[in-house]
């Protein structure tokens, strides 16, 4: 590797699919560069079909080993054709980049039980781009007792992190998690609970389309407070971080567990996401103390009226969305696993101990060679 002429470059690329199960985020990263530069970013779809079958693999079925492995390959199969499209856009060879940062598409997050499952074919995509792929980044840190999850807030530490503003980045995607950026103090972050996954479950369940616009929809219904109250009571928003969590959780099984029967759908998601608001409030509260700014990233930074919840509840901090910090609001995750691709080859760690629970520093991902 370090004898090629990508061993000099500084482009990687980074590909996120999150909890959402929307589609694939791939960014182009320039790290040679100070301060970094984003030099192209793509979105690509996942077809529905996909998307079912992948919500269909998060439980026990007949044969999921068999179709894991194909859904697996047809992900990889996407994971090439947003790279081709990336590098389309930036005018860039494959030859260029020294390394892919694949996160892969989580099914299973497991670290009680000391195991997480991402899918993806890293081999076969190395194979299919030309490019050295790191890919299985959240199985070393559960090795070493930690969560594997977040992992982001090592990115946001190096990118977001300034001496006199007491900053918090909150990345509300399918899962929100907060990284906590105090001045003088240790970084922290941790998964608060949902962000988008219910809301845009319900969204689908209901209307037919695969997110609430803005949030228009929840801001036509009321919020019920009894069914909020019980919401909040699940005994993941008590935990002590470092925690994390997914759709083992949180799911729409688990809404409907505690529905009454009859309730209007538009205040079932109004409701929603005052789950998402709260669990994000009520946590910085808790565990961080009231920030000056909140940096907003993730899918819910287009959420206009979460945003105002989350305005209503923090009223003396001032909310941005990372945008305003040079990384688009929709690109932070993916960056993150370009940046967590280039530590694994540059021999540094990528886990941040504070924020996952783990021994201690460990460098992560394994490596695909071109």
């Amino acid at each position: 590797m370090n004898s090629d002429k990508t061993a000099a470059t500084g482009l990687y690329v980074g590909l996120m699919s999150g909890t959402s199960l929307d589609g694939v985020d791939a960014v182009l990263a320039d790290f040679g560069t100070s301060p970094y530069k984003l030099i192209a970013s793509h979105y690509l779809p996942y077809p529905r079909e996909l998307s079912n079958r992948l919500l269909a693999l998060q439980k026990k079925g007949i044969d999921e080993l068999h179709h894991a492995a194909l859904v697996g390959n047809e992900l990889t199969l996407l994971y090439h054709q947003a790279i081709k499209a990336l590098l389309g856009k930036a005018g860039n060879a494959a030859e260029s980049v020294r390394a892919v940062g694949c996160h892969g598409q989580t099914i299973r997050h497991n670290p009680h039980e000391s195991y997480t499952l991402q899918l993806g074919n890293p081999a076969m995509l190395a194979e299919l781009c030309g490019i050295s792929v790191v890919a299985d980044f959240r199985s070393r840190d559960i090795a070493a007792g930690g969560q594997g999850a977040p992992l982001v807030p090592a990115f946001h530490d190096a990118m977001f992190r300034t001496p006199d503003i007491h900053r918090i980045v909150v990345n509300i995607g399918g899962i929100a998690n907060i990284t906590d950026l105090k001045p003088g103090s240790e970084t922290r972050g941790f998964d608060t609970g949902p962000g988008n996954m219910l809301l845009d479950a319900w969204m689908y369940r209901h209307n037919g389309v695969a997110y609430d616009e803005s949030g228009n929809w929840a801001s036509s219904g009321q919020i019920n407070p009894q069914l909020l109250d019980t919401l909040l009571a699940h005994p993941y928003f008590g935990l002590l971080p470092p925690k994390s969590c997914g759709r083992e959780q949180f799911n729409l099984d688990w809404v409907e567990s505690n529905l009454a029967g009859g309730e209007p759908a538009a205040n079932v998601q109004a409701t929603l996401l005052a789950l998402s608001s709260a669990s994000i409030a009520s946590a910085i509260e808790r565990w961080c103390g009231i920030p000056e700014e909140l940096a907003v990233c993730g899918g819910g930074a287009h959420n206009s009226t979460l945003l105002k919840h989350l305005s209503l509840l923090l009223p003396n901090t001032r909310i941005i969305t990372s945008d305003a910090l040079g990384i688009g609001a929709d690109w932070v995750e993916a960056a993150a696993f370009a940046w967590l691709a280039r530590q694994n080859l540059m021999g540094l760690p990528g886990n941040l101990p504070a924020v996952t629970g783990a021994r201690g520093e460990r460098i992560l991902g394994a490596v695909y060679p071109r």
